[in-house]
């Protein structure tokens, strides 16, 4: 898949005035590339750098021009010298796209004994960025602040992924999303205004039949399903049952023809999510298992049971962690372990566990469903790596959305689980099993979520503050009665500013 697709740049702009001349403003160019040039070095999506701005004219043109560009997906905005805010105020009126108020300075140290005038005109970051930051305050805008010396360790690596997530946040706005079938019946949690979340989040969801993914199932030649298969062989750790002349083997075909015919439906209508449920089949035989996994592994959001908020929120998340180790799922909290020293969760679905969360070679095998009225179903079954993760549920209060994050410690299986024919994971929540499950069942917490191995809690707060959504977050600071009070709160607020569509 395209990850990032149109959206693969950031600009960078610089705020100074002509009120210190010329060689000053030379000076400011040349020190602002140099930053611009570091910062992009060490990024995944490119930093352009964009002329010195100097006047409202100026300010407002430049920002008119990234709200329409096709490639910008943000702006980072640093204030070299002082940049009168009242120069900003039409252009920031007019702004459209994520703003990171960047406070640094060129220099590191004072020179204590070179320190003159000329130094100090030039050098004003420090005041600058509080009259910027001034301006934002008054009009009551979001941006995201980021503070330190542009070589300081660490401080172009959180840059760097807001960069990442800006670009993200553009792509899921553009998101198409198709719904296979309908949603699993009586289920409250996977339902959703999706006029709502289209107002607000900007991807679309519309629903499609069983029939309209068999045309394409059919479509499928045989030559195709050959060489996926043959791809499964050196993949997967096959199982004897689906190998050549075993008794499953033609179920293998014909999970590698719907995995096709799936995949083709996809493409043909740009779409980047999907869902399905067990419940709405139509004509086609298995549940998709190995089909949604393989799917999900290239980079596709799912959601089972016709859960599209979750489908939506995998494929962001997928996006957002393109470049980096680890991976992401949609992910299920299946039953509980109140045994050993800590209680602790196993996670997994009917199927469809993404493989990129492990790091061993999945196996390939056929069990029967049990649900569903379908011939058995192949999957791939893996354990999840184990480390820091998050746990994530989008959720449709009614009248607004939330999103509650859960900071989780992956954990190695304690035990073989020869009969357990599901991937999964298995992990303890923080700050611990009995506050983490009180605090998200007070929240709505979904038993759908996404289960991210590369994209943080600061992260994901940025992205409820670009779509203007509540973010709940559960870690190690969980204070329980805090967090009621917390929500309450937040009731008010978001009572009080929402829109309703």
């Amino acid at each position: 898949m395209n990850f990032q697709k149109r959206y693969n740049e950031i600009w960078f702009l610089v705020g100074s005035q002509h009120l210190y001349g010329k060689e000053t403003l030379e000076k400011v160019q040349i020190q602002a590339k140099e930053i611009c040039h570091y910062i992009d070095s060490k990024c995944h999506v490119k930093l352009v750098f964009k002329p010195v701005l100097t006047s409202s004219d100026d300010i407002t043109r430049t920002i008119k021009e990234a709200n329409y560009s096709d490639v910008c997906a943000g702006i980072v905005v640093w204030m070299h010298t002082f940049s009168p805010a009242k120069m900003w105020i039409q252009g920031l009126k007019r702004l459209q796209k994520p703003l990171l108020h960047f406070h640094t300075q060129y220099n590191a140290e004072i020179p204590w004994n070179r320190i003159d005038m000329n130094f100090m005109n030039l050098n004003q970051s420090a005041h600058g960025g509080r009259e910027f930051g001034f301006i934002f305050t008054r009009l009551e805008l979001n941006r995201k602040i980021i503070v330190g010396h542009w070589k300081k360790p660490g401080i172009c690596e959180r840059i760097c992924n807001w960069m990442d997530l800006v670009v993200a946040w553009e792509c899921f706005q553009k998101m198409k999303i198709a719904r296979i079938g309908d949603n699993m019946r009586e289920v409250a949690v996977t339902e959703g205004d999706k006029v709502s979340a289209q107002v607000k989040f900007g991807f679309t969801v519309n629903g499609y039949g069983p029939d309209d993914v068999e045309e394409h199932i059919k479509n499928v030649s045989d030559l195709s399903i050959s060489d996926l298969v043959e791809e499964y062989y050196d993949s997967y750790i096959i199982e004897d049952d689906l190998k050549q002349g075993g008794r499953k083997n033609q179920s293998l075909y014909h999970a590698a023809q719907i995995e096709l015919g799936l995949k083709s439906f996809l493409e043909s209508g740009g779409f980047e999510a999907f869902t399905d449920t067990f419940e709405n089949l139509g004509e086609i035989r298995q549940l998709p298992g190995i089909a949604v996994q393989r799917l999900m592994e290239s980079g596709y959001g799912f959601g089972g049971e016709g859960d599209w908020k979750t489908a939506a929120l995998v494929r962001f998340m997928k996006i957002l962690g393109e470049n980096r180790s680890g991976g992401a799922s949609f992910m299920e909290d299946y039953t509980y372990n109140y045994g050993g020293e800590k209680s602790c969760v196993l996670g997994a679905h009917m199927l469809e566990v993404c493989p990129s969360i492990s790091s061993e070679v999945p196996q390939c095998i056929i069990r029967p469903l049990g649900i569903g009225g379908k011939e058995d179903p192949v999957r791939l079954v893996f354990n999840g790596n184990s480390g820091s993760c998050v746990n994530v549920s989008l959720i449709d209060l009614g009248h607004r959305f939330r999103l509650i994050v859960n900071a989780i410690e992956c954990l190695e299986v304690e035990d073989v689980l020869s009969n357990l024919p599901v991937a999964r994971a298995y992990w303890e929540p923080k700050p611990n099993f009995q506050s983490a499950t009180e605090a998200w069942i007070l929240a709505g917490g979904a038993h759908h979520t996404c289960l991210s191995q590369n994209v943080s809690i600061d992260e994901l707060r940025d992205f409820a503050e670009l779509a203007d959504i509540e973010c709940l977050v559960i870690d190690n600071s969980l204070d329980i009665n805090r967090f009621r009070q917390d929500m309450k709160i937040n009731d008010v607020y978001y009572h009080l500013n929402s829109k309703h569509y």
